[in-house]
């Protein structure tokens, strides 16, 4: 069973939408999602949680539609961290863990509580005057703690110090060594990802991009500094973006169509993005 399947999946808001998205998560696996802000990732969170009603396609998570009555169930196994953590002002950590206790049929207060602790989270102090780190941080105790088959994460490590990140990183790993465990997770901070996800899903102003293996990725493209003459000396079907600056010109391409004698730098996740948005299609 997959964890995620998306099929041309549409939905629009007037000038914006998100247009035939179409992937797979398999179970067991991290993906990350990725794109500018406003290309449509929290849009495409809200729609597989059934927050926003698609257009039209079809959502399926852990083996469930998203429309059908019993994906209220299939919830329970779903643990969500949003870009904002949404509780009680008043509540503190302890009150929290007591909400959530009479939420979830397999809530673990002694796994809550052990996040807790992990996280240096305070027990009494309310929500409201918690940092948005420490927020976060209070999110994903709760999503970890009734036992998820799925993590669906948007922007989790959002005001996370790098060294706390690195924990919640490890976290998240180790969470995925069940093998019927799945993460989606989208961020700004690609090199996180990069460490992190099997797949890379690339959105674009609602369309996705590419939906790849990450060492596939990593793999298949490659960064070439060259001159003008050298630019257009290579294959047209090899390039697939140029940067150009009055002292050189970088130029993605795909390393399998280009000569060997070539040097080809590699090229980070954040890189091929850029590239593929930004760079001038090759001449």
């Amino acid at each position: 069973m997959n964890a995620i399947e998306c099929s041309h999946v549409n939905k629009s808001f007037g000038d914006f939408a998100i247009r035939d998205l179409s992937f797979i998560l398999p179970s067991g696996t991290i993906c990350g999602l990725v794109g500018e802000n406003g290309a449509g990732k929290s849009t495409t969170i809200r729609l597989m949680m059934g927050a926003l009603s698609a257009d039209s396609g079809r959502l399926s998570i852990l083996g469930s539609d998203n429309t059908s009555p019993d994906f209220l169930q299939v919830k329970e196994d779903v643990g969500i961290v949003l870009d904002e953590a949404y509780f009680p002002e008043v509540l503190n950590a302890k009150q929290v863990g007591a909400v959530m206790a009479d939420t979830y049929t397999r809530w673990d207060a002694g796994t809550y509580q052990s996040y807790l602790d992990r996280f240096s989270l305070p027990l009494k102090k309310q929500f409201k005057d918690f940092s948005r780190g420490m927020k976060m941080k209070l999110a994903i105790a709760v999503a970890l703690s009734h036992a998820p088959k799925l993590l669906i994460l948007d922007e989790a490590t959002s005001g996370l110090d790098p060294i706390v990140r690195d924990e919640i990183l490890e976290i998240f790993s180790e969470f995925t060594r069940e093998e019927n465990h799945s993460i989606l997770i989208s961020s700004h901070i690609v090199s996180d990802l990069e460490k992190l996800c099997d797949y890379i899903a690339f959105l674009h102003q609602g369309k996705l991009v590419f939906m790849e293996e990450k060492d596939q990725l990593l793999e298949e493209y490659g960064i070439v500094a060259c001159g003008s003459e050298q630019l257009n000396s290579l294959p047209k079907e090899a390039i697939c973006g140029v940067e150009s600056s009055t002292y050189a010109t970088r130029v993605l391409v795909r390393r399998e169509l280009v000569s060997p004698l070539l040097t080809v730098e590699r090229a980070s996740i954040e890189d091929i993005m850029l590239f593929m948005v930004k760079g001038e299609k090759g001449k």
